[in-house]
């Protein structure tokens, strides 16, 4: 399979080791496809600035309410971080140099940046994939701290976390402690391309989504659900011979799922 430059740098990142990814580089790739003129190294050197920036607020007591609150203060007050609640779904939230540039992003990608200002800074953090709604934690053991990076930095508790969640979903959610588990660099990088799948399948930009479910395909090959979406899409683009591959093969693992009829239908109209 022959990849563009940035797909093919993008594969090398998350070919290595998962503790090994920089996901800083990974979601750069995955923003060089929209735009072929990114710099990457200038928005990693941006990163190093923004960290060394930040340092000169540190305490010299780095206990961790101390360097959150310092952290805070960098990127909420001095930067003007902030969530974009007026154009949530703009596709611009997701590319990490539309975030470091404009200063704006969803739960995930402002939770990126917080991630790597915090790892240069050597204050491990890592990442917490609640459903529908992303945060942060210190990667201590029993930290009991979560931050929202969407919502200003905020410091929460589990309890604060499930209100959260009511909140996102506007309704009571049974909350489960696996919830709260940290997730790994190839499942953030899912979850971002996912985000980024969801944007142009609204929007009706079936290249691009295709192009976020491909990658997708990289970092998790098994999984059924895009297998199918990419047949789908590969259908749409009148691509009959990948449509058929991967639609065929979505029946082959999963021969009585609830849209198997349906499927069988286009394999019969690709047949023709």
């Amino acid at each position: 399979m022959k990849f563009s430059l940035p797909r093919q740098r993008f594969y090398q990142e998350i070919n290595r080791d998962d503790d090994n990814i920089d996901l800083a580089v990974a979601a750069l790739c995955i923003a060089w496809e929209e735009y072929p003129e990114l710099d990457i190294e200038k928005y990693l050197n941006t990163l190093d600035t923004m960290a060394s920036e930040a340092a000169k607020k540190l305490p010299a007591e780095r206990y961790p309410m101390r360097v959150i609150k310092a952290l805070n203060e960098y990127l909420f007050d001095d930067l003007g971080f902030q969530g974009d609640r007026d154009d949530y779904y703009n596709p611009q939230n997701s590319y990490l140099n539309d975030v470091i540039d404009r200063r704006l992003g969803i739960p995930i990608s402002l939770s990126l940046v917080y991630l790597e200002i915090a790892k240069r800074l050597d204050f491990p953090m890592v990442g917490i994939g609640m459903p529908g709604h992303f945060i942060i934690r210190p990667n201590f053991e029993d930290a009991g701290i979560f931050i929202d990076v969407f919502n200003g930095g905020e410091v929460m508790f589990p309890e604060d976390c499930e209100n959260r969640l009511r909140q996102v979903y506007g309704q009571p959610i049974r909350f489960r402690p696996e919830f709260l588990e940290p997730i790994s660099s190839r499942l953030f990088l899912v979850r971002m391309l996912t985000n980024l799948k969801a944007v142009y399948i609204s929007k009706q930009e079936m290249s691009k989504a295709l192009s976020a479910i491909e990658r997708i395909l990289l970092l998790n090959p098994d999984s059924i659900m895009e297998l199918r979406d990419r047949g789908l899409l590969y259908y749409q683009a009148g691509r009959s011979v990948e449509a058929t591959q991967d639609l065929e093969r979505y029946l082959e693992m999963r021969p009585n799922a609830p849209d198997a009829s349906t499927i069988q239908q286009l394999l019969k109209k690709l047949d023709r």
